[in-house]
């Protein structure tokens, strides 16, 4: 939802909230900001008492030495930012929220400028609306992580202790999964389709079904793709089936995708048919894993829909993967060419892809791979330069060629794009006695307004910031670390927002060989409400991290210590809200929302 505060002396808050998370910005004309040091933020449960929030950084005339232990509030130790976040709301809820502005010096704040005040309320986790949406913790690697927890992997900590680090992890992702398959009731159907089957509650509530009378089907990738000769045992195939064997689900109810093995079944949906008519009904999907490391660890959304003709394509599709479509091993390449483009044209029937980007319909489009072309991937990218204020992307293997041919004639002045990468975007070295040389890197700056945030966590203790770890290091995560979602925002603060999201990459891959899934949704705020303010606090969390680590060791770099302190100055911090910053643009994203919530 969004909100906007009334215009208090040059001063004006912005509020979008998703479930869990609350971002604001605030303007401020000149005559408001001389002098501001930050604001002090209180915020109130409903009509009750307002409490100030918690601090982080600190100044440094008034505290020399913090340490990760220190706790401050923001009431003496302001938020030197326009751009803000609350990550620790409670779903369904209404927040009433104060901002003080703080002027004078540090030792001696001035607090007579009169405060801000905004209401916002929040989404519940599960709606009976068309959409919910759950998104996991995504940041094992934070200072939250390190203080409760030490930095300990789970299975480390002692039984209660883990239990509330999974939770913390997960938040809620794990339930809605959960819930998804409890709904199923006697005469139901549960088909599912699965890349990853290796975490043991989500089996165990499937077979628990069948014993209560729900028909329950599973595709899971069987794809032998190992190398014996190099030891390398195929995946996930092996792990899936020796859950299968563990929990003893019926051999009936399981379906090996083993055909075109060097393509992964990359799926994790499920659709729900209900009663003797066997009605689709809704539809669980998006890019989690069935995994440890899907749920609890890399960032991932679980996408729940409500809709009976977006749950008929899926059972559509669904039933073409239960056949075990496309070539087998030791086919011959004529034959295996012709089953392959038999398998997609059978795909793309059950999902034609909109022609145009202006021909993308209000509502939500299935697309599923793969596909015999790139179309649906182009204009994704497209899509992302159309935007008229704001693209938002996730990107978890890089920044495919297809995309930088898109944005890269972009100038200062196009729509702001903010990506969120796992590893961030590095020429390719030659390999070693190869033939051909890489491709010439392209690079997306500021230049073409273009910022990117990647992987990364704080290697050292900072002052009063501790040393992090990250989810390899915890066990949790074996091929992605940090960022393993898959979508993108158009727009999202606009009046016809565009969320698409789903199973794939974004890649060519992705399009035209593996099994995936997609949804376009268009036109549906609140749905863009959660995405962005999600996207937000990832960005937020990874962009600082980035940049703090390709600074480190640079010549001439400020003290890393800078960094975790409060400016004693107003222009120190100010200036970096200039026009054609970073942080002013992404103020004026704020400003120019539509649809504001009416109180």
């Amino acid at each position: 939802m969004r909100f906007k505060s009334k215009l208090t002396g040059g001063f004006q808050v912005f509020a979008v909230s998703g479930i869990n998370t609350t971002s604001f910005a605030i303007t401020a004309d000149s005559a408001a900001q001389k002098g501001l040091l930050g604001f002090a933020v209180q915020r109130a449960f409903k009509q009750g008492k307002l409490e100030f929030r918690p601090g982080f950084k600190v100044f440094r005339s008034v505290l020399p030495k913090p340490t990760p232990a220190t706790r401050v509030s923001t009431e003496d130790h302001p938020v030197q930012s326009f751009v803000w976040d609350d990550f620790t709301c409670q779903p369904e809820s209404e927040y009433r929220y104060v901002f003080h502005p703080l002027k004078g010096t540090p030792g001696n704040l001035d607090r007579s400028t009169p405060p801000i005040e905004i209401r916002i309320k929040t989404e519940p986790l599960f709606s009976k609306q068309q959409h919910d949406v759950f998104f996991n913790r995504g940041v094992a690697s934070s200072q939250a992580y390190a203080v409760k927890f030490g930095n300990k992997k789970p299975k480390k900590l002692p039984a209660k202790k883990r239990q509330e680090a999974l939770d913390w992890l997960s938040r809620s992702l794990d339930e809605a999964i959960l819930e998804f398959i409890k709904q199923a009731k006697r005469g139901d159907s549960l088909l599912c389709c699965f890349y990853e089957f290796r975490y043991r509650p989500v089996a165990e509530a499937l077979k628990a079904a069948i014993q209560r009378g729900v028909n329950v089907r599973i595709i899971v990738d069987a794809k032998d793709n190992g190398n014996k000769k190099k030891k390398i045992a195929p995946f996930p195939r092996n792990d899936n089936l020796k859950l299968i064997k563990a929990v003893d689900l019926p051999p009936s109810c399981v379906i090996q995708r083993t055909a075109r093995k060097s393509a992964i079944q990359h799926n994790k949906f499920m659709v729900l048919l209900k009663g003797k008519k066997q009605t689709a009904a809704e539809v669980w999907t998006g890019s989690t894993n069935i995994s440890e490391g899907g749920i609890f660890g890399q960032t991932n959304v679980g996408h729940w829909v409500r809709n009976p003709a977006v749950a008929r394509k899926f059972k559509a599709y669904w039933d073409v993967l239960s056949k075990n479509p496309g070539a087998v091993a030791g086919g011959d390449q004529a034959t295996s060419r012709k089953l392959n483009a038999a398998f997609r044209k059978q795909v793309e029937a059950v999902s034609p892809f909109p022609k145009t980007v202006k021909s993308i319909p209000t509502g939500v489009t299935p697309v599923f791979s793969p596909r015999s072309t790139l179309q649906a991937l182009t204009t994704y990218f497209k899509l992302a330069d159309s935007a008229d204020n704001l693209a938002c992307i996730t990107l978890a293997f890089g920044v495919s060629t297809e995309l930088k041919a898109e944005l890269v004639d972009n100038t200062p002045d196009s729509a702001l794009v903010l990506m969120l990468l796992e590893k961030e975007d590095r020429p390719t070295k030659p390999k070693p006695g190869a033939k051909t040389k890489p491709k010439p890197f392209v690079k997306l700056t500021a230049q073409q307004n273009i910022y990117q945030a990647f992987g990364e966590f704080l290697r050292d203790p900072l002052y009063r910031f501790a040393q992090e770890t990250n989810t390899k290091a915890m066990k949790v995560n074996g091929h992605v670390a940090y960022i393993h979602s898959k979508f993108l925002l158009v727009d999202p603060l606009g009046d016809d927002p565009i969320v698409v999201t789903g199973s794939a990459n974004f890649s060519a891959a992705s399009t035209k060989e593996n099994d995936e899934n997609m949804l376009i949704i268009r036109g549906d705020c609140r749905t863009a409400d959660i995405y962005f303010t999600e996207f937000n606090r990832l960005f937020n969390h990874y962009y600082f991290r980035a940049v703090h680590q390709k600074l480190a060791g640079k010549p001439n770099a400020a003290p890393a210590s800078d960094s975790v302190f409060l400016a004693e100055r107003p222009a120190a911090w100010l200036s970096k809200y200039k026009p054609g910053r970073l942080r002013h643009k992404r103020v004026q994203i704020f400003a120019k929302m539509k649809k504001l919530t009416r109180p």
